[in-house]
């Protein structure tokens, strides 16, 4: 899918002050505590999602994320269907006080390619 120059220039600035992580990284961080986040909309979580995410779509997860994750040191992992909006997604949590939160480069889709645990 191509993106929209003006959506891929603000993705673009979000990356460079937020922390990638690759799909196995991910799952391995996931595995061992860290808090997995799909930003997606309701109807691609359900559809499809990692094995033991949380699900806040963009839309909402800067209003909810202090409910569902209190504490401001928990490793967050975000992700979403291909990088962008989970990098921007990051960068909101990180000016918010989260202190380890990460993304999954590639999303979803680098997620299902590496054969990671999916659920629906």
């Amino acid at each position: 899918m191509s993106l929209n120059p003006r959506f891929e220039k603000l993705a673009n600035d979000a990356k460079e002050r937020i922390q990638e992580i690759s799909a196995v990284a991910a799952a391995e961080e996931s595995s061992g505590g860290a808090v997995l986040i799909d930003v997606r909309e309701t109807e691609d979580f359900e559809k499809e999602h990692a094995a033991g995410a949380l699900h806040l779509s963009k839309g909402v997860i800067e209003m909810k994320i202090e409910k569902e994750v209190p504490d401001t040191s928990a490793r967050v992992i975000c992700y979403c269907g291909g990088g962008n909006r989970s990098g921007l997604v990051a960068d909101n949590l990180q000016k918010m006080g989260y202190q380890h939160v990460r993304s999954v480069a590639g999303g979803f889709k680098a997620w299902k390619e590496a054969g990671l645990a999916t659920e629906s």
